[in-house]
């Protein structure tokens, strides 16, 4: 049975190019647009592994991995964050949050399957 990944992404170029990618290498992926559905949808769709930007509006990607990570039916779900805004201590701020990786944009996509790969 293919791993799911729920990509939870708001620029719609990233959102489309992370789900083609992975459905290209036979993941199942759901695109959540807006980060106040993430969690909810994490529910629904019982993801294995999460990529999650980082700035978003509405709501922070580092505020939605606290909350994932806090619930008890959440927490054990890999989250990979990705961003395009890499700040020296970012990287040790959204891991402290959680997230099991951190990959900065522009994103290379060997990189990035390489990642996807060591998290489902």
């Amino acid at each position: 049975m293919a791993k799911k990944v729920l990509v939870v992404e708001d620029n719609e170029l990233n959102l489309k190019l992370f789900c083609d990618l992975l459905r290209a290498h036979e993941f199942v992926a759901e695109p959540v647009r807006d980060g106040r559905e993430a969690v909810a949808r994490t529910r629904e769709f019982a993801p294995d592994l999460i990529i999650m930007d980082v700035q978003m509006p509405h709501v922070t990607g580092y505020e939605l991995i606290l909350e994932l990570k806090a619930d008890e039916d959440l927490r054990a779900i890999p989250v990979m964050a990705v961003t395009a805004y890499a700040g020296r201590d970012d990287e040790e701020r959204i891991r402290g949050a959680g997230a099991e990786a951190y990959v900065s944009k522009p994103i290379s996509l060997a990189r990035f399957m390489e990642v996807v790969g060591t998290l489902t």
